[in-house]
Protein backbone atom coordinates (compact mmCIF):
# COMPACT_ATOMS: atom_id res chain seq x y z
CA UNK A 1 0.00 0.00 0.00
CA UNK A 2 1.34 3.41 -1.01
CA UNK A 3 -0.13 6.45 0.73
CA UNK A 4 0.76 10.14 0.23
CA UNK A 5 -0.45 12.72 2.77
CA UNK A 6 -0.62 16.43 1.98
CA UNK A 7 -2.25 19.62 3.19
CA UNK A 8 -1.63 23.20 4.25
CA UNK A 9 1.05 23.72 6.88
CA UNK A 10 -0.24 23.34 10.43
CA UNK A 11 -3.36 21.31 9.63
CA UNK A 12 -2.02 18.14 11.24
CA UNK A 13 -0.91 16.07 8.23
CA UNK A 14 2.29 14.98 9.95
CA UNK A 15 0.37 13.87 13.05
CA UNK A 16 -1.97 11.81 10.84
CA UNK A 17 0.98 10.38 8.90
CA UNK A 18 2.66 9.31 12.15
CA UNK A 19 -0.52 7.66 13.41
CA UNK A 20 -0.97 5.73 10.14
CA UNK A 21 2.67 4.60 10.25
CA UNK A 22 2.21 3.26 13.78
CA UNK A 23 -1.21 1.75 13.04
CA UNK A 24 -0.06 -0.23 10.01
CA UNK A 25 3.09 -1.34 11.87
CA UNK A 26 1.04 -2.46 14.88
CA UNK A 27 -1.08 -4.53 12.49
CA UNK A 28 1.95 -6.52 11.38
CA UNK A 29 3.04 -4.57 8.30
CA UNK A 30 6.57 -3.50 7.46
CA UNK A 31 6.25 0.27 7.07
CA UNK A 32 8.59 2.72 5.35
CA UNK A 33 7.85 6.23 6.61
CA UNK A 34 8.97 8.92 4.16
CA UNK A 35 9.41 12.52 5.27
CA UNK A 36 9.12 14.46 2.00
CA UNK A 37 8.38 17.83 3.58
CA UNK A 38 11.24 20.38 3.43
CA UNK A 39 10.38 21.27 7.04
CA UNK A 40 11.01 17.73 8.27
CA UNK A 41 8.99 16.81 11.36
CA UNK A 42 7.81 13.24 10.81
CA UNK A 43 10.62 11.79 12.93
CA UNK A 44 9.59 13.92 15.92
CA UNK A 45 5.93 13.07 15.32
CA UNK A 46 6.88 9.38 15.52
CA UNK A 47 8.56 10.01 18.86
CA UNK A 48 12.18 9.86 17.66
CA UNK A 49 14.06 11.98 20.22
CA UNK A 50 17.11 12.65 18.04
CA UNK A 51 15.23 12.95 14.74
CA UNK A 52 17.03 16.21 13.93
CA UNK A 53 20.26 14.20 13.59
CA UNK A 54 18.91 12.20 10.63
CA UNK A 55 20.54 13.66 7.51
CA UNK A 56 18.09 14.31 4.64
CA UNK A 57 18.96 12.65 1.35
CA UNK A 58 18.96 16.04 -0.37
CA UNK A 59 21.88 17.04 1.89
CA UNK A 60 23.96 13.99 0.97
CA UNK A 61 25.98 15.87 -1.65
CA UNK A 62 28.54 13.15 -2.31
CA UNK A 63 25.84 10.50 -2.73
CA UNK A 64 23.88 12.73 -5.10
CA UNK A 65 27.02 13.47 -7.11
CA UNK A 66 27.92 9.78 -7.31
CA UNK A 67 24.45 8.66 -8.43
CA UNK A 68 23.80 11.49 -10.89
CA UNK A 69 27.42 11.73 -12.08
CA UNK A 70 27.47 15.44 -11.28
CA UNK A 71 29.72 17.77 -9.31
CA UNK A 72 28.93 17.86 -5.57
CA UNK A 73 26.60 20.79 -4.90
CA UNK A 74 26.68 21.87 -8.52
CA UNK A 75 23.72 22.87 -10.68
CA UNK A 76 25.36 23.45 -14.05
CA UNK A 77 26.53 21.06 -16.74
CA UNK A 78 25.26 17.60 -17.55
CA UNK A 79 24.11 14.93 -15.14
CA UNK A 80 22.41 11.54 -15.23
CA UNK A 81 18.61 11.69 -15.39
CA UNK A 82 17.99 8.07 -14.31
CA UNK A 83 20.30 7.53 -11.32
CA UNK A 84 20.39 4.22 -9.43
CA UNK A 85 18.09 4.53 -6.40
CA UNK A 86 16.77 1.03 -5.69
CA UNK A 87 19.30 0.40 -2.91
CA UNK A 88 18.82 3.75 -1.13
CA UNK A 89 15.90 2.77 1.15
CA UNK A 90 17.98 -0.07 2.60
CA UNK A 91 21.09 2.12 2.84
CA UNK A 92 19.73 5.31 4.38
CA UNK A 93 16.42 4.46 6.08
CA UNK A 94 16.70 4.46 9.89
CA UNK A 95 14.86 1.92 12.06
CA UNK A 96 12.74 3.87 14.53
CA UNK A 97 10.47 1.19 15.95
CA UNK A 98 9.08 -2.29 15.49
CA UNK A 99 8.32 -2.75 11.78
CA UNK A 100 9.07 0.94 11.11
CA UNK A 101 11.91 2.57 9.18
CA UNK A 102 12.18 6.29 8.50
CA UNK A 103 13.75 8.01 5.51
CA UNK A 104 14.04 11.81 5.31
CA UNK A 105 14.11 13.06 1.73
CA UNK A 106 14.21 16.81 2.34
CA UNK A 107 13.22 19.45 -0.18
CA UNK A 108 14.73 21.71 -2.81
CA UNK A 109 14.45 25.23 -1.44
CA UNK A 110 15.26 27.29 -4.51
CA UNK A 111 13.74 30.39 -6.02
CA UNK A 112 11.82 30.33 -9.27
CA UNK A 113 9.13 27.99 -10.55
CA UNK A 114 11.09 24.76 -10.28
CA UNK A 115 14.43 23.07 -10.14
CA UNK A 116 15.84 20.63 -12.68
CA UNK A 117 18.99 19.78 -10.76
CA UNK A 118 20.76 16.63 -9.54
CA UNK A 119 18.97 16.80 -6.18
CA UNK A 120 15.47 17.00 -7.67
CA UNK A 121 16.23 14.29 -10.24
CA UNK A 122 17.41 11.91 -7.53
CA UNK A 123 14.40 12.60 -5.28
CA UNK A 124 11.88 12.11 -8.09
CA UNK A 125 13.50 8.87 -9.21
CA UNK A 126 13.54 7.70 -5.61
CA UNK A 127 9.84 8.55 -5.19
CA UNK A 128 9.09 6.57 -8.35
CA UNK A 129 10.96 3.56 -6.98
CA UNK A 130 9.22 3.81 -3.59
CA UNK A 131 5.78 3.87 -5.16
CA UNK A 132 6.35 1.34 -7.94
CA UNK A 133 8.83 -1.21 -6.60
CA UNK A 134 8.77 -1.41 -2.81
CA UNK A 135 6.66 -4.21 -1.35
CA UNK A 136 6.03 -2.75 2.10
CA UNK A 137 3.54 -0.12 3.23
CA UNK A 138 4.85 3.33 2.28
CA UNK A 139 3.49 6.43 4.03
CA UNK A 140 4.82 9.67 2.49
CA UNK A 141 4.35 12.88 4.47
CA UNK A 142 4.45 15.67 1.90
CA UNK A 143 4.35 19.45 1.84
CA UNK A 144 1.35 21.41 0.53
CA UNK A 145 1.87 20.04 -2.96
CA UNK A 146 2.90 16.86 -4.72
CA UNK A 147 6.30 17.82 -6.13
CA UNK A 148 7.89 14.42 -5.44
CA UNK A 149 5.21 12.59 -7.44
CA UNK A 150 4.80 12.46 -11.21
CA UNK A 151 2.87 10.78 -13.98
CA UNK A 152 4.98 7.63 -13.76
CA UNK A 153 4.03 7.14 -10.11
CA UNK A 154 0.42 8.32 -10.20
CA UNK A 155 -1.10 4.90 -10.91
CA UNK A 156 0.87 3.35 -8.05
CA UNK A 157 -0.45 5.77 -5.40
CA UNK A 158 -3.24 3.91 -3.61
CA UNK A 159 -4.47 7.12 -1.99
CA UNK A 160 -3.57 10.79 -1.77
CA UNK A 161 -4.96 12.05 1.53
CA UNK A 162 -5.54 15.74 2.03
CA UNK A 163 -5.78 16.88 5.65
CA UNK A 164 -7.99 19.95 6.01
CA UNK A 165 -9.26 22.07 8.89
CA UNK A 166 -12.40 24.21 8.92
CA UNK A 167 -11.18 27.34 7.16
CA UNK A 168 -11.00 28.89 3.70
CA UNK A 169 -7.22 28.71 3.29
CA UNK A 170 -7.17 25.01 4.11
CA UNK A 171 -10.07 24.39 1.70
CA UNK A 172 -8.29 26.36 -1.06
CA UNK A 173 -5.13 24.28 -0.57
CA UNK A 174 -7.11 21.04 -0.88
CA UNK A 175 -8.74 22.24 -4.10
CA UNK A 176 -5.35 23.22 -5.51
CA UNK A 177 -3.87 19.84 -4.62
CA UNK A 178 -6.82 18.10 -6.31
CA UNK A 179 -6.10 20.05 -9.50
CA UNK A 180 -2.40 19.16 -9.38
CA UNK A 181 -3.23 15.53 -8.71
CA UNK A 182 -5.63 15.48 -11.64
CA UNK A 183 -2.94 16.91 -13.90
CA UNK A 184 -0.70 13.89 -13.30
CA UNK A 185 -3.45 11.27 -13.19
CA UNK A 186 -3.87 10.53 -9.49
CA UNK A 187 -7.44 9.30 -9.16
CA UNK A 188 -7.84 8.20 -5.56
CA UNK A 189 -8.10 11.31 -3.42
CA UNK A 190 -9.56 11.41 0.06
CA UNK A 191 -10.01 13.99 2.79
CA UNK A 192 -9.52 13.88 6.55
CA UNK A 193 -11.02 16.75 8.53
CA UNK A 194 -8.95 17.83 11.55
CA UNK A 195 -9.51 20.18 14.51
CA UNK A 196 -13.25 19.66 14.14
CA UNK A 197 -15.20 21.27 16.99
CA UNK A 198 -18.61 19.84 16.22
CA UNK A 199 -21.35 19.32 13.66
CA UNK A 200 -21.02 22.87 12.34
CA UNK A 201 -17.40 22.25 11.31
CA UNK A 202 -18.28 18.89 9.77
CA UNK A 203 -21.01 20.44 7.65
CA UNK A 204 -18.69 23.31 6.64
CA UNK A 205 -16.11 20.85 5.29
CA UNK A 206 -18.69 18.71 3.52
CA UNK A 207 -20.27 21.78 1.92
CA UNK A 208 -16.99 23.23 0.65
CA UNK A 209 -15.43 19.94 -0.49
CA UNK A 210 -18.14 18.39 -2.68
CA UNK A 211 -17.16 15.24 -4.51
CA UNK A 212 -14.35 14.33 -2.11
CA UNK A 213 -14.27 10.97 -0.35
CA UNK A 214 -14.12 11.80 3.37
CA UNK A 215 -12.33 9.22 5.52
CA UNK A 216 -13.33 10.83 8.81
CA UNK A 217 -13.06 13.75 11.18
CA UNK A 218 -10.56 14.25 14.02
CA UNK A 219 -11.95 16.22 16.98
CA UNK A 220 -10.23 19.33 18.26
CA UNK A 221 -7.97 17.98 21.03
CA UNK A 222 -5.64 20.16 23.11
CA UNK A 223 -3.44 17.14 23.90
CA UNK A 224 -2.64 16.60 20.21
CA UNK A 225 -1.89 20.29 19.69
CA UNK A 226 0.37 20.32 22.75
CA UNK A 227 2.21 17.21 21.56
CA UNK A 228 2.66 18.76 18.13
CA UNK A 229 4.09 21.95 19.64
CA UNK A 230 6.60 19.89 21.63
CA UNK A 231 7.54 17.66 18.67
CA UNK A 232 6.20 14.51 20.32
CA UNK A 233 3.95 11.64 19.33
CA UNK A 234 0.54 12.24 20.96
CA UNK A 235 0.39 9.13 23.13
CA UNK A 236 -2.09 10.96 25.34
CA UNK A 237 -5.33 11.82 23.59
CA UNK A 238 -9.01 11.77 24.37
CA UNK A 239 -10.83 8.47 23.86
CA UNK A 240 -13.00 9.99 21.13
CA UNK A 241 -9.88 11.29 19.34
CA UNK A 242 -8.17 7.91 19.34
CA UNK A 243 -11.38 6.28 18.13
CA UNK A 244 -11.53 8.80 15.27
CA UNK A 245 -7.94 8.02 14.24
CA UNK A 246 -8.66 4.28 14.36
CA UNK A 247 -11.78 4.68 12.23
CA UNK A 248 -9.90 6.80 9.67
CA UNK A 249 -7.19 4.13 9.39
CA UNK A 250 -9.81 1.40 8.93
CA UNK A 251 -11.67 3.50 6.34
CA UNK A 252 -8.39 4.09 4.50
CA UNK A 253 -7.70 0.38 4.43
CA UNK A 254 -11.10 -0.19 2.85
CA UNK A 255 -10.71 2.79 0.49
CA UNK A 256 -7.48 1.33 -0.91
CA UNK A 257 -8.87 -2.10 -1.66
CA UNK A 258 -8.52 -3.03 -5.36
CA UNK A 259 -11.56 -1.98 -7.32
CA UNK A 260 -13.50 -4.49 -9.35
Amino acid sequence: MKIAVSGKGGVGKTTLSAFLVRWFAANGNQVLAIDADPDSNLGHALGVVDAFEILPIVAMKDLIAERTESSPGGFGGFFKMNPKVDDLPDKVAVRVGDNIRLMVMGGIKKGGSGCVCPESVLLKNLAMHLMLRRDEVVIMDMEAGIEHLGRATSKAVDALIMVVEPGRRSIDTALRIRQLAGDIGIERLAVVGNKVRGDHDREFLKEHLPGFAILGFIPFDDQIIEADLNGLYPDQMATATRAAFEQIAANLNEFCRPRE
